[in-house]
């Protein structure tokens, strides 16, 4: 992957004008998960349209702005809202977002992002930590020339979510009292929903939860040498017999009912992050 060093820059530049806060951790919010960036201090809100190079999303549910603020005396930077591999832009740009993270100082990223629960255990409202994942997006964003100044032509998966974070946040869950689920996320391209077929192939990988993203940020953010911790929210069931139609919409507003539970978790990790054995570095 290579992305232009200029224009990088400019981003940067620009958002400096905007902005004198320097982040340390970036959050990525998936649909319908807006309101956490309600926990930031001081928080300055700049549209993706007028950030130079930056790509909009055209997704309902996605706020499409940059949120800076401070949470816990920490320096933090919110991607309110993704853009999607299915929405047609090349890996470079739909990642942009996480090479300008880095280049503002972002050493951590938390994502989140909503999905269907596979696991027959799990309830729709429910958090899951990611632990690892499989990618059925039939892509990677690494794919093409590659510029070793950046990162590593090949790079490890074995750690892309990062170990110490989830310790941390699984004591958050204990502490705040939110039953915090833990599983394996496998992602397909979208815009489509998955068959039937698919759920049921997917639960004999031994997948727990299903989307349309993360991977690509997980990909990246280990290219990129950032610490990364992915939350999904388990918006509804899916199950291999199905019938009923799924909308956008309802993932949406289900999500929007878990946003302040989610909120109140990743605030927890923001604040513990340098209290449990020290700084959490790879």
């Amino acid at each position: 992957m290579i992305v232009d060093k200029q224009k990088l820059q400019e981003t940067v530049d620009y958002l400096a004008t905007r902005t004198g806060i320097k982040p340390e951790v970036g959050i990525i919010l998936g649909s319908g998960l807006g309101t956490v960036v309600d926990m930031l201090e001081d928080a300055v809100h700049i549209p993706y349209g007028e950030i130079p190079n930056f790509p909009v999303s055209s997704v309902k549910g996605h706020g499409g702005q940059l949120a800076f603020g401070t949470c816990a005396g920490k320096g933090v930077v919110v991607q309110e809202g993704r853009v999607h591999f299915y929405e047609g832009l090349p890996a470079h740009k739909i990642l942009y977002p996480l090479f300008v993270m880095k280049a503002l100082g972002v050493k951590t990223v938390i994502n989140t992002n909503a999905a269907g629960g596979i696991n027959p255990e799990f309830n729709g409202g429910d958090l899951m930590l990611v632990r690892d994942h499989i990618n059925f997006m039939w892509l990677n964003p690494l794919t093409g020339p590659n510029d070793d100044s950046v990162g590593p032509r090949f790079p490890d998966m074995a750690r892309a979510y990062h170990p110490r974070l989830r310790e941390i946040a699984r004591q958050g869950g204990k502490e705040l009292g939110i039953e915090l689920r833990e599983g394996i996320l496998i992602s397909f391209s979208g815009p489509s929903y998955e068959t039937r077929a698919e759920i049921a192939m997917s639960a004999q990988l031994g997948a727990d939860a299903v989307g349309m993203s993360t991977v690509p940020e997980a990909i990246v953010s280990s290219y990129l040498g950032l610490r990364f911790l992915a939350i999904t929210f388990i918006s509804n069931l899916v199950s291999s017999d199905r019938t009923a139609k799924l909308t956008h919409e309802e993932v949406t507003a289900a999500a929007g009912a878990a946003s302040r539970k989610l909120a109140s978790l990743i605030e927890y990790v923001v604040t513990e992050m340098k209290k449990v054995g020290g700084d959490p570095g790879k």
